[in-house]
């Protein structure tokens, strides 16, 4: 079977796309803006290098056509801290999964824990084995209606113990693999 791309609609090209890209990372990126923290669930993201480490992630838009929020605060602020799932905070990242409005914050409403590590980037949910504090680095243009974005990563938070003198990180982060998500040890 050969799938011809300009004949499936923009929902069914992700959902073709996303279940053949395996596995991906799942994380929040939080955000904030007007003292709301935004942590908004993610796996349509990836590195692109290591000189200058980045990655990129493309950023759908709500509804009524606007940016989602994680768009907005990160083109209005320049930061963003990327903290990914693991096996114990997987049912907390699915409930972030509903959208709601820009004055209400996933942290509050979903009782998450977060701690502020570094003062200059949006804190990290405390969960989190691993985070990446991100600063924006660019905006691919693109027609259609996500908006890829270049982040820089700046600094890491790693839990201690996690990273051996060669610089191998154990993590207990969970990925997508189509539909489902799988703890990426079980892999």
């Amino acid at each position: 079977m050969i799938l011809d791309y300009k004949e499936i609609d923009d929902l069914n090209r992700y959902k073709v796309m996303s279940d053949t890209v395996v596995p991906r990372p799942i994380a929040w990126i939080v955000t904030e803006d007007n003292g709301v923290i935004n942590a908004a669930p993610f796996s349509y993201f990836i590195p692109i290098s290591s000189n200058p480490a980045t990655l990129i992630v493309s950023i759908g838009k709500k509804d009524s056509g606007e940016p989602k929020d994680t768009l907005a605060n990160i083109l209005k602020h320049k930061k963003a801290t990327i903290c990914f799932v693991n096996k114990d905070n997987v049912e907390e990242v699915k409930k972030c999964s509903i959208a709601l409005a820009k004055d209400e914050s996933e942290i509050d409403k979903f009782e998450i824990e977060v701690q502020k590590v570094l003062e200059d980037y949006p804190a990290m949910v405390s969960s989190s084995q691993t985070a990446l504090f991100c600063e924006f680095y660019g905006k691919i243009e693109l027609p259609g209606e996500t908006t890829p974005i270049i982040l820089e990563i700046k600094k890491q938070f790693i839990e201690d113990n996690r990273l051996d003198e060669k610089f191998h990180i154990y993590v207990d982060n969970v990925g997508r693999c189509g539909a489902y998500f799988k703890a990426m040890v079980d892999l």
